[in-house]
């Protein structure tokens, strides 16, 4: 695991989020929320509340993708987003 993705598992685990749990998997941080989370109310959130977050990281930024899931939907967000990611492939 890389520095970047190791620090956002920190700082995830020590949310202490309840009923959220939180997997590192081999190309992303996999979230975990209860069935009854709004993941609309999470995906038009998670820009701002990434953002805050990022302040405690001071090691070099890499992509790293989040996987959502609330037990019936789900969707992905990257951070630091590399030229693929941009293209959409």
């Amino acid at each position: 695991m890389g520095a970047y993705k190791q620090k956002w598992m920190q700082i995830l685990q020590r949310a202490n989020l309840q009923g959220w749990t939180i997997e590192e998997t081999a190309d992303a941080i996999q979230i975990n929320m209860p069935n009854v989370t709004d993941l609309k109310l999470i995906k038009d959130n998670i820009p701002n509340t990434i953002a805050a977050l990022t302040l405690d990281i001071d090691v070099p930024k890499e992509r790293l993708k989040f996987v959502f899931h609330n037990g019936y939907e789900t969707f992905d967000y990257i951070l630091n987003p590399n030229e693929r990611d941009r293209e959409g492939n």
